[in-house]
């Protein structure tokens, strides 16, 4: 074993786990890992809760129960994901505390299928922080168009967010405007900007599955030097944008307020190219003031060989951006790559969430008491 998590924590990045299940919070899993493996926060998704929930275990009772009321299958879900969220982050209290509110979060999802409606999703975003009921609570809300004017408003009546499905740097841009304005709405309020947090997910993996499937169709020797390049080159070039944001002018009078910055964080960090190094979105995206979510698996893999060498943004984006124009000198639209990657994420979210509802349903359907 390495101290590669530790080494990693100590460079500034935030190490969270991507996935939640109620065995994982009963048995005592997740406390293990914030103890041992450095983990100080926990990120779900709809696809996570559906294999979570499909899966069965631990949930039965709860399912039983709500069999019994007879609620809505909509109802059901919601009552047995904020369970969960809620226990994960009374787990995850005393980093929250240790920390000043900056770790120690799980974050939970709005309903998927509002992500082009920015009403629904603040109205979702309030009703979910409500129902969870803890201060170190994140709210998922995706980075869609009708999202953005959606983040401004919750950040603006306090409600910390995780910012999710980023795949463009200049709809992170619009990200972290919309944080800024939230911000802005917060403090006319009179509220407290200091209790008020934010990451901003910024999707690695993706972006490297869909340009290596276009540089293997182009088949040529320059195409194939590119493969494996561009997610990571994105995601620094997505740190430079980061550092020049929250050095602006407008910034400083929110910091001058108590506000705190919007981290950056790296999700879709496991590699889904068995030809890559499985550490790869860990050990090239360390940076200050991060956030890295990984699977376990990933987590396991940075444990056992990571090698965690220090800063590796610092110094590289203008290599970066050689390598995104290069890409765009071969005829891949890099605008046209990030729009199908949302659109694709939105719609594995929705097509998760409608299975969860599925798999819930029958499950209740199953645990039904008999008339009688």
């Amino acid at each position: 074993m390495t101290d590669a998590l530790k080494r990693l924590s100590e460079e500034g990045v935030a190490i969270w786990l991507d996935d939640l299940s109620r065995k994982r919070i009963t048995s005592g899993n997740l406390a293990e890992l914030i103890d041992q493996q450095h983990v100080v926060g926990v990120t779900t998704n709809p696809t996570i809760f559906q294999k979570a929930i499909s899966s069965g275990d631990g949930y039965e009772q709860q399912l039983a129960d709500l069999a019994a009321r007879k609620v809505t299958v909509e109802e059901a879900v919601r009552m047995i994901t904020t369970a969960d969220v809620r226990d994960a982050a009374d787990i995850l209290r005393p980093v929250f505390d240790a920390t000043d509110g900056q770790d120690g979060r799980v974050s939970i999802e709005v309903d998927p299928r509002l992500a082009h409606n920015t009403r629904a999703t603040v109205a979702e975003a309030k009703q979910l922080a409500w129902l969870v009921d803890r201060p170190n609570t994140l709210i998922k809300i995706p980075a869609t168009q009708a999202g953005l004017p959606a983040i401004a408003e919750t950040i603006g009546r306090g409600i910390s967010v995780n910012v999710t499905l980023i795949f463009s740097l200049e709809r992170y841009r619009a990200v972290m405007d919309a944080y800024l304005s939230g911000l802005e709405q917060a403090r006319e309020k009179g509220l407290d900007l200091s209790k008020i947090h934010s990451v901003a997910s910024f999707f690695v993996s993706r972006v490297d599955s869909e340009i290596d499937k276009r540089l293997a169709a182009l088949g040529t020797d320059e195409a194939k030097a590119l493969r494996g390049k561009a997610a990571v080159a994105n995601a620094r070039l997505a740190y430079q944008a980061y550092e020049e944001v929250f050095s602006s002018d407008r910034w400083t009078a929110l910091e001058n307020a108590g506000a705190n910055k919007q981290r950056p964080l790296w999700a879709s960090t496991g590699v889904k190219d068995p030809a890559y190094p499985d550490t790869l979105y860990v050990t090239e995206l360390v940076a200050p003031n991060t956030v890295n979510t990984m699977p376990e698996a990933t987590l396991e893999a940075t444990e056992d060989h990571g090698e965690v060498t220090g800063d590796t943004i610092a110094g590289t984006y203008e290599q970066a951006r050689a390598d995104l124009d290069a890409l765009e000198a071969l005829g891949i639209s890099y605008d046209d790559v990030v729009q199908v990657l949302e659109d694709e994420g939105v719609d594995k979210f929705e097509a998760s969430w409608n299975d969860l509802l599925k798999s819930t349903e029958a499950e209740l359907q199953r645990l039904a008491p008999s008339e009688g």
